[in-house]
């Protein structure tokens, strides 16, 4: 599992390169950010906070946890991994970003599907502190921080890769961070993605539909994949744990809560569609 360290992050005060120094990240205009003794760093500034306590709460964290470490989306992570990996030439280092980690599941499986002549200096980015926070305390390899998708603190043109995995994408950020050449993995749910659960919450579902990237200014579309399958659920908690790691929690009435949380068994469908592009060639 040959990771390395991050180096390409940029203060997100003035956009400068940041330095470690050990216990700090520090810019050259002396801005400095400090590493928490959980192996995360914060660089989200209070002005670009929407909220006080912005991106997923400490229970959806928890929730989310428990549901992928117990491999429950272990098809799409082996998905993502192939397609970050295949086009890595051996020798060097590829830079990866996740943007919007979560609790750090795919980078983590990433790190482990690392073929042998591979290097990847990986970083994980949330806004929710407790997302960046579960995920250092799982794996302190990767650099995990505290940030936001639309004022990324990296330097222009540093990433082999850019995933954003049911995330919130912003591609002019992406296709600043990214290198000519490199890739945006970009993965979002299908039409039918938990039909089932959502027939639950719901009284009635909206007409469905993927994300169409195939056209997005400063890429190029590569491939289209489809990862579909059934996932047969047993415990409450289970259950409970999908409902909690999804908006559907918050949308749904509490009488239809209260009726998902009595489920013991569900069968759900699994489908999401992952969409590769290249940045473009500047010329």
């Amino acid at each position: 599992m040959p990771i390395t360290s991050f180096q390409a992050l940029a203060c997100p005060l003035d956009g400068a390169p940041l330095h470690s120094n050990g216990s700090m990240w520090r810019c050259a205009a002396g801005h400095g950010f400090d590493i928490a003794s959980q192996g995360y760093t914060h660089l989200l500034p209070v002005q670009h906070k929407r909220s006080r306590d912005p991106g997923d709460s400490k229970l959806m964290v928890a929730a989310r946890r428990r549901f992928l470490n117990a491999g429950h989306y272990q098809a799409i992570a082996a998905a993502v991994s192939q397609a970050v990996l295949a086009g890595l030439p051996p020798g060097g280092i590829a830079s990866c970003l996740d943007a919007g980690c979560g609790e750090g599941y795919y980078l983590r499986q990433l790190a482990a599907a690392t073929r042998d002549g591979q290097s990847l200096a990986l970083l994980g980015l949330d806004i929710s502190k407790w997302a960046v926070l579960s995920a250092a305390k799982q794996d302190r390899l990767p650099t995990w921080v505290v940030g936001s998708n639309a004022n990324l603190p990296v330097q222009p043109g540093t990433l082999d890769r850019v995933l954003c995995i049911f995330g919130f994408p912003v591609h002019a950020e992406f296709a600043r961070v990214l290198k000519p050449g490199g890739q945006l993995l970009q993965l979002d749910a299908g039409p039918d993605h938990l039909r089932e659960l959502r027939e639950i919450i719901y009284p009635t579902l909206k007409p469905g539909r993927a994300a169409d990237v195939r056209e997005l200014q400063g890429f190029t579309g590569v491939s289209n994949e489809t990862v579909r399958y059934h996932l047969d659920l047993a415990g409450s908690e289970t259950i409970a744990d999908l409902l909690a790691m999804t908006p559907h929690l918050y949308r749904a009435s509490a009488e239809r809560r209260s009726r998902a949380a009595a489920l013991t068994a569900l069968s759900v469908t699994v489908d999401v569609r992952l969409a590769l592009l290249a940045r473009n060639v500047i010329r």
